[in-house]
């Protein structure tokens, strides 16, 4: 793909969005013809209750897909950009405060070689009960994954086709597709965008999110750190377990023989037996995760590493 040179995909979840979708898609339009750029608009209904389907199907030009129930925003985002067929995926929110007039400065981005950038809400635009949480969001985001992201939670996005060849969403990990595909090699980056007060609606976040997101973090980081070596985590754990509890029995043992102490009525003994069979099952664990992981990569018929290219010259 030439540099400047592509066709767009624009993937927006809507879940109801009634009286935020016209003006929605005026402005993606709009700021796509100003591109020059081929592109297609596609809406994601997530089992919307209001008029939003119907306001959704009176917008031209327009690719709608239109779920049975309310499956939430990763699920949208996954199924819209599996129906991109476009060079690249831009993707933002449905609720306006995301601006399509800022989809130039993730492009220009695309244009000096990166594989995915990430919008930056820098003067956010959102009462505290929902900065406070994002924000300790983020600082645990740093802590565990170490992405380099400001604002993984901005949903104005633009990534290359190829990102998503292996990449199925679940869950609430459509925040931290970035930090995804750096593990996987490609080269992110990150541009401050505007943001805008929410006009019409109410918003879809809430505490239950925010705990789906932690959750979902906590298992980025694993894969982060031990998705290609899960016993060495496991495993480790289970021998250190394994170690303190016989180091325990055999202090015990030596006490009975060498000092004629009384253990039957002395809790260390069960200590002792307890952490060594937990080291045991966390060894065992690790080996299965293991097995589990090597299963993963030959389902998918890859390995755990990621060709950029192949170059032969003669």
């Amino acid at each position: 793909m030439e540099t400047g040179k592509y066709s767009l995909s624009v993937v927006v979840p809507l879940y109801n969005e009634e009286g935020n979708v016209f003006e929605l898609h005026r402005r993606i339009k709009e700021a796509l013809e100003k591109s020059g750029h081929p592109y297609e608009i596609i809406f994601v209904d997530d089992g919307s209750k209001d008029k939003t389907r119907v306001e959704a199907e009176a917008c031209k030009p327009m690719k709608l897909i239109v779920f049975r129930k309310n499956f939430g925003q990763t699920a949208a985002f996954d199924a819209g950009i599996k129906a991109a067929t476009n060079d690249i995926i831009i993707t933002l929110d449905g609720d306006l405060q995301n601006d399509p007039a800022d989809i130039p400065l993730l492009l220009a981005k695309i244009d000096e070689g990166y594989d995915v950038v990430s919008g930056w809400r820098h003067k956010r635009q959102d009462p505290w009960s929902k900065k406070i949480p994002s924000r300790i969001a983020n600082l645990l985001r740093k802590l565990l994954i170490h992405d380099n992201i400001h604002d993984s939670g901005c949903s104005l996005k633009a990534y290359r086709r190829e990102c998503f060849k292996d990449i199925d969403l679940f869950g609430e990990m459509h925040r931290f597709i970035p930090a995804i595909l750096q593990l996987e090699g490609y080269r992110v980056a990150e541009v401050k965008v505007s943001h805008h007060p929410r006009l019409h609606g109410v918003t879809k976040y809430n505490w239950k999110r925010g705990m789906k997101g932690f959750v979902d973090m906590l298992s980025i980081w694993f894969w982060r750190k031990y998705s290609h070596r899960p016993l060495h985590l496991f495993g480790g754990v289970g021998v250190m377990l394994f170690v303190l509890g016989s180091s325990i029995l055999t202090w015990m043992l030596v006490e009975k023989l060498v000092f004629g102490a009384s253990l039957s009525e002395r809790l260390w003994p069960l200590i002792g037996v307890f952490f060594a069979l937990v080291g045991i099952q966390f060894f065992i664990s690790g080996l299965l995760a293991d097995i589990s992981v090597k299963s993963y990569y030959q389902a998918r018929h890859r390995m755990n590493y990621s060709i950029k290219d192949i170059v032969i010259r003669q």
